[in-house]
């Protein structure tokens, strides 16, 4: 069934558990996102970049996700990623978005009230929930794209004040995640200090963006079978489970998926040289695709919970 964050998210923060935010660009992703989640009778949430709107299509990638969530017995939000203006959050609720992420973090924070509180205007006059982002998180990914020396830990007051002025329903914040594949140098480590003071003075959902495991297994699958992914970090499960503990709502993936779909193709060609037909191919793909998606809602405590 479809839905939208006010429908899952408060409950989530309320019981302690995140809500998986995991993004497709095809059939294959979808299907492996939204069966797994079904199975295990977890709500999710399905995101499309602008990146992955431009590759498909918007109308093709929303009636893919929209057709399998409305078959789905579970919640699933149909939401875009890291919305860049007013306009493509306006066409993506024309085309049956349910929730839309403006995110203006590159703005003077008035400017980003001021672009936040258009889009939820016309969001919630069509009943679309809206995230929104304050702090900038450092990375690469797909059209975001921030320099170390450009990221800025969200400040506690500062997201106090734009929740209220804004009217957005979930809030990302910036408390040391990063977007990709190589998000540590050192140790891992997260401002959990400055969540704590956030959600103690933000009523609303809070959202982790640059959430990936980058796991070693799945690093490991993807290298022995001729990928070359050397110097990976991502988030530990500890710290993420701190974080969910602490006010967490919502959590993204994309980095795992990719490459999760990456060693799927790589294995599978690698073990039957002589395939030709796509589909087989894509759909071992699709299997990573469920495995990794099983390890995250495990991770963030939301099976069962649909």
């Amino acid at each position: 069934m479809l839905a939208n964050l006010n429908d899952i998210l408060p409950k989530a923060r309320k019981f302690g558990y995140a809500v998986g935010a995991f993004n497709t660009s095809n059939l294959e992703i979808t299907q492996g996102i939204i069966e797994t989640a079904e199975s295990m009778r977890s709500p999710v949430i399905v995101a499309t970049s602008e990146k992955a709107i431009t590759y498909a299509g918007i109308e093709n990638i929303s009636q893919i996700i929209i057709t399998l969530a409305k078959k789905a017995k579970i919640p699933v939000v149909l939401h875009l990623d890291h919305g860049s203006s007013y306009e493509i959050c306006r066409a993506c609720i024309h085309h049956g978005y349910t929730s839309v992420m403006i995110d203006a973090s590159r703005l003077a924070f008035k400017e980003n009230v001021k672009v936040t509180k258009k889009v939820v205007g016309y969001a919630h006059q069509h009943k679309v929930s809206v995230e929104a982002e304050i702090g900038r998180l450092a990375g690469i990914e797909d059209e975001v794209k921030v320099l170390k020396h450009e990221a800025i830990y969200t400040d506690p007051d500062q997201a106090r004040r734009f929740a209220v002025e804004s009217g957005c329903d979930a809030l990302a914040i910036a408390i040391g995640t990063s977007h990709g594949a190589y998000k540590y140098k050192g140790k891992a480590q997260l401002r959990i200090d400055i969540l704590e003071e956030i959600a103690e003075q933000v009523n609303l959902p809070l959202v982790l963006h640059g959430a990936s495991g980058v796991k070693s297994k799945w690093i490991d699958h993807v290298n022995r079978f001729g990928g070359a992914l050397e110097h990976t970090k991502g988030v530990p499960d500890t710290l993420i489970k701190q974080a969910v503990r602490h006010g967490i709502a919502k959590i993204n993936t994309d980095t795992d998926l990719r490459i999760a779909f990456t060693a799927g193709i790589r294995e599978y060609l690698s073990r039957h040289r002589d395939e030709f037909d796509p589909r087989a191919i894509i759909d071992h793909a699709r299997d990573m695709i469920a495995r990794v998606v099983d390890d995250r809602i495990r991770v963030f405590g939301s099976i069962n919970r649909a």
